[in-house]
């Protein structure tokens, strides 16, 4: 067994030991610590990029959802908990999505350890981005396929691996579009050339880049026009949709194949009434109101301006999550409690989460901030990174 004093104070003196501190949200993109209402805080560590979650649409829905049905769904959706919000929601994601059918799950995490499992078994291969998200990494081991990782978003290194060690069986490539800790961008049209190629499945989480991206708010696939190319569209409610649960869009067949065979689908209490329909509140609103994603992109050119012309020369990247790269955990811990001091509240991100030695301040975007908001906190970043 781990000794767990030992551990515990061997990441407290590396500066990685996690805890939990709660806040109180005061809207409009503010937040104090429990414990200390003085200091009002600018977050910016939140994934709630559209500012939706406080929008008068979708606690309206949640509130009637809440009203009609309760506060649980009581079953899974394959006993007596499939309602029609759920059918309804599914629907409006296979049209953001541009897939013919749909399928709701708990969580993000959820959905990427029950769909790749369903997926591919220990005859197969899968084709993994070294930078995936933990969900997905655990998604493909509890797949038993063996596992093969690409260097980041390096196509020409995932060409030669599939060439070596595509094999006879299923091949699943798996990405995202945007990556959560870099806020880099997969080159999607050139990923679809390759799968076509080689005749893989490829599986592309959307989770950052839903409502963000896209005419229609339907991510980079969209916006690359590639939905044709890619198997399927996983994502989330949970950030620019400003709710909670995820899917997975495709097509008719394979969404009836993952209805039977994910087994975090199978075996879990469907999401709340109230959950779901604020979601689909919220999917119709991304197509509805392109202006709040045109208002979101001024921003993020805003933040961004400020912090090249302070004379921050790092790449700043091609989305609302912008990493300031720090190295050790300790120092980013300390340059986190120097924001602070300032009014801002960005998360310092640590290993395991990002790789040894990246440790990083994790900035992101949303339509919350104002000019003033994001005027200071380029101020007060570019004066401790100084």
């Amino acid at each position: 067994m781990v000794d767990l004093k030992n551990w515990l104070n061997q990441q407290r003196e590396k500066g990685g030991l996690r805890s939990l501190r709660p806040v109180i949200r005061r809207g409009k993109g503010r937040l104090t610590l429990a414990g200390d209402d003085a200091q009002e805080l600018l977050d910016f560590s939140s994934n709630d990029y559209l500012a939706l979650a406080e929008h008068p649409a979708l606690i309206a829905a949640a509130q009637e959802g809440l009203r009609r049905f309760g506060a649980g769904s009581g079953a899974s959706r394959l006993m007596s908990g499939d309602l029609a919000v759920h059918h309804e929601l599914e629907e409006a994601v296979a049209l953001l999505k541009g897939k013919e059918a749909a399928l709701t799950f708990g969580s993000g995490y959820m959905a990427n350890t029950g769909i790749i499992p369903a997926l591919v078994t220990r005859h197969d291969r899968i084709f993994s981005d070294r930078l995936n998200h933990a969900s997905i990494d655990d998604g493909c081991r509890l797949s038993g396929a063996r596992l093969v990782r690409f260097r980041h978003n390096d196509l020409n290194h995932l060409e030669e691996l599939l060439k070596e060690k595509r094999g006879t069986g299923t091949a699943l490539i798996v990405v995202e579009s945007i990556y959560s800790m870099d806020g880099d961008r997969c080159p999607l049209r050139e990923l679809v050339q390759l799968k076509e190629r080689f005749d893989c499945l490829l599986m592309v989480d959307e989770a950052h880049a839903t409502g963000v991206f896209g005419a229609n708010g339907g991510g980079v696939i969209e916006e690359d026009g590639v939905g044709s190319g890619v198997d399927l569209a996983m994502g989330t409610f949970g950030k620019a949709l400003g709710s909670y649960g995820a899917y997975v869009a495709g097509n008719r067949e394979m969404i009836e194949y993952l209805l039977n065979r994910a087994r975090s689908f199978v075996f879990s209490t469907a999401l709340p009434p109230s959950v779901a329909a604020a979601s689909l509140a919220a999917v119709q609103l991304v197509r509805q109101e392109p202006n709040q994603r045109r208002e979101l992109h001024g921003k993020i050119d805003y933040f961004k301006g400020l912090l090249r012309t302070g004379g921050y020369g790092a790449d700043l990247g091609p989305s609302q999550i912008i990493p300031i790269l720090v190295g050790e955990s300790r120092a980013a811990l300390n340059k986190a409690g120097l924001l602070q001091k300032q009014g801002i509240f960005a998360t310092a991100v640590r290993p395991p989460t990002v790789p040894e030695g990246t440790a990083r301040l994790r900035f992101t975007i949303t339509r919350h901030h104002s000019t003033a908001d994001l005027t200071l906190a380029a101020k007060a970043l570019l004066e401790i990174m100084a």
